[in-house]
């Protein structure tokens, strides 16, 4: 796997996160140490440069009404901050791409479609979220990852673009890393030991843990948010709400994370213990027929 991206048809979180830590997994397997590198961008949905993005997207091919219409939707657009009723002078936008707007992902991913030219190591993108991965057994391959990573930020800085050095961290896979440092813009790589990544929790030993005991601490506060602020107990109520409210928690990209530990599925399953339990009428119903009864998954 050379790259990913997504924020496209047919793409998610979820396929990025599979695709990507199939690859770290299946080296792991092997008996090889990795190490991933996590960047993150500076306010990046804001800081494109409405020239250079109109440059990349003229070199691309794009059609010239389309680049002409493209520019005018861009340019124009002014702000002004206001502080307990004081405003600011107005003051032109010449970068960044409108947020919520249908058009904002692609142009961004247009905008870094050519950041992983010329690197060897693995990269995964998923818009301002982007990983740089490389199997590590020696020095000269921390040299290698080093290289891509300082390609990286000089595509950055030629662009107009700034990686957030504060978040970007290392992740250490394998017993046998050599542990390297990595630099990224004259400053050494915090080590992290635990990301979220794509709103997953991943450790160093590619545990499920963490992320199954955030995903049922979320999902019992929603369920407490029900329990106290909904009367009713009317299964017609209450599943409809679970379904909506609560079950989005404990599906998330749960074809990644998916619990193997007999402690974290239970730790789910309590969940939705806790759930039926809300339903009145059901009282002498075990915790099995309840689920056939409510048509429930475990």
């Amino acid at each position: 796997m050379k790259r990913h991206i997504s924020v496209l048809t047919a793409h998610s979180c979820q396929t990025n996160l599979v695709a990507f830590y199939e690859e770290v997994s299946r080296n792991l397997d092997a008996g090889m140490a990795v190490d991933v590198i996590y960047l993150d961008f500076a306010k990046a949905f804001d800081t494109v440069p409405h020239r250079r993005l109109m440059i990349k997207l003229r070199n691309i091919g794009l059609e010239h009404n389309i680049c002409n219409w493209i520019e005018n939707w861009l340019k124009d657009r002014v702000q002004r901050v206001v502080v307990n009723g004081t405003f600011s002078n107005w003051t032109s936008v010449v970068s960044g791409v409108p947020q919520g707007s249908v058009l904002g992902p692609l142009l961004f991913n247009l905008f870094i479609n050519d950041l992983e030219v010329g690197i060897d190591s693995i990269v995964s993108i998923f818009a301002d979220d982007t990983k740089l991965c490389k199997t590590i057994s020696s020095m000269q391959d921390a040299a290698a990852l080093q290289s891509d990573l300082t390609k990286l930020d000089n595509w950055a800085a030629n662009w107009k673009m700034r990686f957030n050095v504060d978040k970007c961290k290392v992740m250490h896979f394998g017993r046998n890393n050599i542990n390297a440092n990595y630099l990224l813009n004259g400053s050494v790589l915090g080590v992290s030991l635990m990301e979220k990544d794509l709103g997953v929790f991943v450790d160093n030993k590619l545990s499920n843990s963490r992320q199954c005991h955030s995903v049922a601490t979320k999902a019992n506060k929603v369920l407490s948010c029900i329990k106290k602020g909904i009367d009713s107990r009317d299964e017609n109520i209450i599943l409809p709400l679970y379904r909506s409210l609560v079950r989005p928690h404990l599906e998330y990209a749960v074809q990644f994370w998916a619990p193997v530990l007999k402690k974290d599925i239970n730790e789910l399953e309590r969940v939705q213990r806790r759930a039926t339990k809300l339903v009145k009428g059901m009282e002498d119903l075990n915790y099995e027929a309840l689920y056939f009864r409510l048509s429930l998954k475990s």
